[in-house]
Order: structure tokens, then C-alpha cells, then sequence
């Protein structure tokens, strides 16, 4: 998480069920938080994924909002990217979705946006932070009974942002390569998430030939061995894909952020060859296009093919609100991460996953190429992650105290000055888990492997000391 805030990590604030940060008592206190820095407001969208957990908080966190005056509308279970889209085109005075993304049942947290359709900027999330910590400290009473908040329900304002995919695939195909769309063959995972309702929906009305996969969530199978995040469940899609001779497989995370495709041939395409594709066409198409921003784990390979093809290319720290604020820092609207995180602000405010496979699709139609042979330029580098659980360690230890130490520092130095020029080594936090991630990338597997390898094992003796 990030140094100055106590609660809120990269993407909201995340933990396990009934621990810490999520338990009942805890979020009826944050919406109490969020009620007072947003005081005056008086429309808040709240929507929620399918895990067992989010009825419970989403009913401490609606208390805790409207105890401060400020009403709440519930839209039932949607996709993150639907929440923050709806929250602007209806002009909500702010968004909250209750969700962990990728993380397993078990876990759950809360994304907040504001009036644009953006995440909080991590002024607005001390400012909730500080009066959280205040209202601990000073128990204040409820307002007056005239003055409470109400909860609102309307589950059926999804059709907005089904007309917006909509006129996406209208407005980037004519009818030749909308006829192409009817010829595709796809495999589509929603992971049992909040994509399950509007994914196949908006998908079956391209017409194409479409199977559906792990769209039954009962609140425990949200992400278990499916989902773009899940090595075997993109696996599992991947032999899907070859077995029925499609044409491309799709899979979401669990609040529908995020995207990873198969191509036909059963390859993983990840978040940096979906923005490599992306940008290709919006050259072939002479589209006003100047820059993409990428993170710190961003291959090698996306950074020096944008740099043969004369398109800028910037890093941000990792998460998508960094690069987002990069984005708008320049004046640009493509970016993302490898794990599929895709920005098309010229589409979307935030990461939108199913926004991004409808463009992947658009390509495919229009320029009558498989996946596999729109991203055949695209040299991806050995890279490796390995994460280290801190979640185990039975002492005072924690990632900024382990990652500060002689040790490990003189070995991410020597490290360094052996890839230089070849290579890249990022050792960072997770802002989202209790892990620290190692990544390396080089020329060679298996110099990566190994050096990945060594380096995990000193950080976890580190951790044992």
C-alpha cells in the first residue's frame, strides 16, 4: 500500500472477510467516512459482485453513508467498468463497488470513483482516511431522522452500457466486417464474476458463434480455477479454444476489469499485446495517436516495438489509476497492464474489459487477420514473477523493512548491473496482497528463471529473520 495512506492500497482498499478492514463494524464506519467528505451529495452508486460477501458489506457500508444524510442506489451485481460508466452518464455524484477483482472468495474490498467515472485521486482517499480516524476518536451521534439517507434500488440501468458496446462495434466496423464478426468462433470465461450477466449478452448480440464458460456464480467460485488471472483456468481455456477450432477465447477477472485473450492456436495473449495490437490499428487507421502509457512491469517488448513503430511510450507505477493519471498527464487514452487491465479513454474512464475485447474483435473483422497473426510482430521477453507471501510470517517483519536491507539491496544492484542493457529487474510491494513480486526479464529463460529464483529465496529468508 502506498506510504501515506493506512487503508487505501492501489486499487481501493482489500482485504480478507472479517479481518482488519472487512468486517461489518469496519465498513458502516468508512461509509460513514466517505459520507462526510461527500456531504451534500445526495446520489451514490453502489454495485457489487457475486461473491457471499458483498450483500453484507454493501448493507454496512449503505448504513454507514446514509447515517451522514447522503442516499445511496443500489444497482445490484455489475462489472466495475458498469459502475464507473453509469456513474458518469447518469451523473451520479459517485460510484463505490464492492469487490475483491481476482482474489478468492474469501477477500473483498471497495473500489471508489468519483463524479467523472475516475478513481479517487489519493488526496480525496487521506481525506476519508483522516475523518475515518477521527470519527474513532470522536464518536459522533446520528444525525436527525429527517435528515438520514435513503437506499434506492434500480438493477435495470445496465442497458446504457450495453448501448454503448453497442455503438462501439457500430461506429469501428462497416457492414463487410460486421459480417466477419457473425463468422467468429469464441470462447468467452466470465470467471464467475460480474461479467457473467453482461458479457454474453453483449457478445450474442454481435451475432458471432459463442460459447460461454463459468457464468454460474454462487459466491464461492468467483475466480477458483478460472478467470484471466488463474493459470489454469486460462489453461483450461486455452485447450477449450484448440479442442473447438475457435477463433479466440476471452477471459475476465471477477469484477470484469480486466481481460486476457487465447488466440487460435491456444497462446496467451496478455495486457501488453492487446495494447500492441490496438496501437497498430489506430496507425493502419491514421487515427490521431500519439503515446501509450505501460507500468513498470510492462514487457521490454511492448517498449521497443512502440519505439521501431515512432509511437511514445511512458511507465507508470503499477495500477491502473497511475497509469491513468499518466494518461491525462499527456493528453493521451491508451494504456494498461500486462495483467490485462486495458484504458481506452476515448471509450471508457476506467480499466474495461469487455470494451477492450470488442476492440480486439473489430480488428479482427476489419482487417480479416487471426490474433495470433496481428500480434506475429510482437517479440515478448522472457520474463518471470515470482511472489512472496508475506501473509505467514509470525514477526514484526513487512515489506518496506525487508525490502530496505543491505542483503537484499546489494543483490538487486549486482542484479541489475548484470541485465543492464538486456533486461530489466523490478522488486516491488504488492498494493493489493500481502506479497512482494520479483520480476525479472532477460534474452534467456533460464538466466531469468534463476535469477528470479535466487533473488525470491534471499527475500524469504530475509522474511524468516
Amino acid at each position: 500500500m502506498s506510504s501515506n495512506r493506512k487503508y487505501f492500497g492501489t486499487d481501493g482498499i482489500r482485504g480478507k472477510v472479517g479481518e482488519a478492514l472487512l468486517t461489518p463494524a469496519f465498513i458502516q464506519e468508512l461509509g460513514r467516512a466517505f459520507g462526510t467528505v461527500f456531504n451534500g451529495k445526495k446520489n451514490v452508486f453502489i454495485a457489487r459482485d457475486p461473491r457471499i460477501s458483498s450483500d453484507m458489506l454493501q448493507a454496512a457500508l449503505s448504513a454507514g453513508i446514509c447515517s451522514t444524510g447522503v442516499s445511496v442506489c443500489d444497482l445490484g451485481v455489475l462489472p466495475t467498468p458498469v459502475c464507473a460508466f453509469l456513474t458518469k452518464k447518469l451523473a451520479a455524484d459517485a460510484g463505490i463497488v464492492i469487490s475483491a477483482s481476482h482474489n478468492p472468495y474469501y477477500d473483498n474490498g471497495l473500489k471508489f470513483f468519483s463524479n467523472t467515472g475516475s478513481k479517487l485521486s489519493e488526496t480525496q482517499e487521506i481525506s476519508i482516511e483522516n475523518v475515518l480516524e477521527t470519527n474513532k476518536q470522536n464518536k459522533q451521534h446520528l444525525i436527525s431522522p429527517n435528515r438520514i439517507g435513503k437506499i434506492l434500488n434500480d438493477t435495470n440501468l445496465a442497458h446504457h452500457y450495453i448501448d454503448h458496446c453497442n455503438n462501439i462495434i457500430q461506429a469501428h466496423n462497416n457492414q463487410t466486417s460486421l459480417d466477419n464478426i457473425k463468422n467468429l468462433k469464441v470462447i468467452v470465461d466470465c470467471s464467475n464474476g460480474a461479467m457473467y450477466k453482461i458479457a454474453p449478452h453483449v457478445l450474442k448480440n454481435l451475432g458471432l458463434k459463442l460459447t460461454v464458460i463459468n457464468n454460474e456464480p454462487n459466491g464461492f467460485n468467483i475466480n477458483q480455477e478460472c478467470g484471466s488471472a488463474c493459470n489454469k483456468g486460462l489453461n483450461t481455456l486455452s485447450r477449450l479454444v484448440k479442442k473447438n477450432n475457435a477463433d479466440l477465447g476471452i477471459a475476465f477477472d471477477g469484477d470484469g476489469d480486466r481481460v486476457i485473450l487465447i488466440d487460435a492456436k491456444g497462446e496467451i495473449i496478455d495486457g501488453d499485446q492487446i495494447l500492441y495490437l490496438l496501437a497498430c490499428e489506430k496507425i493502419r487507421t491514421n487515427q490521431n495517436f500519439s503515446g501509450i502509457v505501460g507500468t513498470l512491469m510492462s514487457n521490454l517488448g511492448l517498449e521497443q516495438a512502440m519505439q521501431k513503430k515512432g509511437v511514445a511510450f511512458l511507465r507508470s507505477n503499477v495500477g491502473d489509476r497511475y497509469v491513468l493519471e499518466k494518461l491525462i498527464e499527456n493528453n493521451w487514452h491508451l494504456g494498461g497492464e500486462t495483467s490485462g487491465h486495458i484504458l481506452n479513454l476515448d471509450k471508457s474512464t476506467t480499466g474495461d474489459g469487455l470494451i477492450a475485447a470488442l476492440l480486439v474483435i473489430s480488428v479482427m473483422a476489419n482487417t480479416g487477420l487471426s490474433l495470433e497473426e496481428l500480434v506475429k510482430d510482437f517479440y515478448k521477453y522472457p520474463q518471470i514473477i515470482i511472489n512472496v507471501n508475506l501473509s505467514n510470517i509470525n514477526n514484526d517483519n513487512n515489506a518496506d523493512d525487508i525490502l530496505s536491507r543491505k542483503s537484499i539491496k546489494t543483490a538487486i544492484k549486482d542484479i541489475e548491473d548484470t541485465l543492464k542493457g538486456r533486461g530489466r529487474l523490478l522488486v516491488r510491494k504488492s498494493g493489493t496482497e500481502p506479497l512482494i513480486r520479483v520480476m525479472v526479464e532477460g534474452e534467456k529463460l533460464s538466466e531469468v528463471e534463476t535469477i528470479a529464483a535466487q533473488l525470491a529465496d534471499l527475500i524469504k529468508k530475509e522474511c524468516s529473520k
